[in-house]
């Protein structure tokens, strides 16, 4: 029996038991496009987290007793608290990969999408079949994610043999991103209702770029006030302080039991360097995609 299998019988019946309280890693599980059952999924987090425990316990009791050689009281409590907390961040860690995982998808997508739409519809423009557009996309891998949920597409009609409007349903309910679900039941909805494909998809392609471009333009003015907040408080005021320090190590060289050369010391090797640091994550989380 392999892994997965053997920590599935273990753990199987604890997953089905307390299946409401992991009901978001069961839901982002398909939207990952993690290709593991729920049940199988859990057990297998039970059985690493144990497995993490022990090596954890093993190791932490051999360490300190070669290295550090604490007291009895230390030497329990590094033995109750480390193991337990490798072993809940190990479990932890296996509850947040499908959803950062979504989330990486949902970003390629939102990213390609405008792009892919344009595509679709100047190919849709030579008459193709809506299969045969599918089949297109799903061979430019420079679409990323998009690409992936285009082949399932395609896959799904010719290897199992299921009905296109069928398969971009199935595809459009597991896709993380509500833009192309949006995209794909609309698809389904026009082809149902005997609309015009060319004409959907080239509407759609124009509307999401023209959304494209505002949130660039947006994020460009967004951009002009950011820098002006950078020079004021990370290279304006820094240098305003450093020179108050000067002017105070002249005068008063102590302050609150602190030299003033220690004090500019950590303004300039620590303070300084943890402002801009906290910048750049700030613009990382606030930045567009291009």
């Amino acid at each position: 029996m392999n892994y997965r299998g053997y920590a599935t019988s273990i753990f199987g019946s604890v997953a089905d038991k307390y299946e409401s309280s992991f009901q978001a890693v069961k839901d982002s599980l398909p939207k990952a496009d993690i290709k593991i059952a729920y049940r199988t999924y859990i057990s297998v987090a039970f059985l690493t987290s144990i497995i993490v425990y022990i090596a954890a316990l093993v190791a932490t009791i051999i360490i300190t007793q070669i290295l550090l050689k604490p007291s009895i009281i230390m030497l329990t409590f590094y033995v109750i608290f480390i193991p337990v907390i490798t072993a809940a961040m190990s479990f932890l860690l296996f509850n947040y990969y499908p959803h950062s995982r979504v989330s990486t998808r949902r970003k390629s997508i939102e990213v390609n999408l405008p792009f892919v739409l344009t595509h679709m519809g100047a190919v849709a423009e030579s008459g193709v079949p809506p299969q045969v557009i599918f089949k297109l996309m799903a061979q430019f891998k420079e679409y990323g994610e998009i690409s992936n949920e285009m082949e399932k597409i395609v896959r799904n009609i010719e290897m199992f043999g299921v009905d296109p409007l069928t398969s971009v349903k199935g595809v459009a309910e597991k896709t993380p991103s509500d833009s192309l679900r949006q995209l794909l039941y609309g698809f389904v909805t026009t082809t149902e209702s005997g609309g015009n494909i060319k004409t959907y998809l080239k509407n759609a392609g124009i509307q999401a770029l023209f959304e494209w471009r505002m949130k660039r333009e947006k994020f460009l003015q967004q951009l002009s006030a950011y820098a002006e907040f950078y020079t004021g408080l990370l290279i304006a005021a820094p240098l305003f302080m450093v020179a108050i320090f000067a002017v105070m190590n002249m005068i008063q060289p102590t302050l609150g039991g602190y030299t003033i050369l220690d004090l500019m010391k950590f303004s300039v090797y620590a303070l300084i360097p943890l402002m801009n640091g906290g910048f750049l994550i700030f613009l990382h989380g606030v930045e567009v995609e291009m």
